[in-house]
């Protein structure tokens, strides 16, 4: 596939997105990225779109300056992490939508994913910052959790649904896997409740978490509606979960998910 990457629209720690041609964009992923992961996205998200879920189609996988990247069709309109999700009667909407969405997710099973559990061991040995003898708690925690099928996006958080003309579309599926959706729930509330965005300051990391908090509240009360599991088979997932996403690293978040998963252990124990 030839092209020629147009404006920059977006960019994050990964990839950086491009307009390219008339109605397609281009996901350019930073330098060193490895190509394989790339790819690896490019089949998911495919397969996801084949199944049936609100995705964008894939075009094609291109390399562009020693760079791989993915071409997707151009889907416009803005993510439900914009403004209008601080408008209390708006919160609520969105977080049903968003609670739907993933139920939705959980719902399919893709032999393409790569497993869940495999990847969460491999992480969490790679996680810097974690002391051996909790790595070691850790992965003896995620031994003992229940194995799954469902397809699990891992990265579910409202920067990564776009409200489109033809409704909300999930995008971003570099990390999804197949596995126990309440790992994927678990993944959810800690970026819901302690994520950090690149660039921003303390302060607006506050207010983006205090809203992220009371967006989760709607957002798993209506998934249990959709499918009903117990709270304390979700917190069961959240110490594995914080260890892997120290692996990312976030320097701003390591001290409270260090804290999540010493408090999660000992609730275990």
């Amino acid at each position: 596939m030839t092209g020629k990457k147009g404006p920059r629209i977006a960019g994050g720690r990964t990839a950086e997105v491009f307009l390219w041609k008339d109605s397609q964009i281009l996901k350019l992923f930073l330098e060193g990225f490895p190509a394989g992961m790339a790819e690896y996205e490019a089949r998911v998200t495919g397969a996801a779109h084949d199944a049936g879920l609100p995705v964008p189609a894939v075009e094609g996988v291109v390399e562009i300056d020693g760079r791989t990247g993915i071409v997707f069709e151009r889907i416009d309109g803005a993510t439900i992490d914009g403004p209008e999700l601080v408008i209390p009667w708006t919160r609520a909407r969105y977080a049903r939508i968003f609670a739907e969405l993933h139920a939705a997710v959980h719902s399919r099973e893709l032999p393409e994913a790569l497993s869940q559990r495999e990847r969460l061991k491999d992480v969490i040995r790679k996680a810097p910052g974690l002391p051996e003898d909790t790595r070691e708690a850790v992965l003896k925690a995620l031994e003992q959790l229940p194995d799954g099928n469902a397809l699990c996006h891992n990265d579910f958080h409202p920067g990564n649904i776009i409200m489109s003309s033809r409704g909300p579309i999930i995008i971003d599926w570099m990390t999804a896997t197949r596995g126990n959706p309440l790992a994927d729930v678990a993944r959810t509330s800690l970026v819901l409740r302690i994520g950090t965005r690149a660039g921003v300051g303390a302060l607006e990391r506050r207010i983006s978490n205090l809203f992220g908090s009371r967006l989760y509240s709607v957002y798993l009360r209506k998934y249990l509606e959709l499918r009903p599991v117990s709270r304390r088979q979700i917190s069961a997932w959240l110490p594995v979960m914080a260890a892997a996403r120290l692996a990312e690293p976030i320097p701003e978040e390591r001290q409270r998910l260090l804290t999540l998963i010493n408090t999660g252990l000992r609730r275990q124990a």
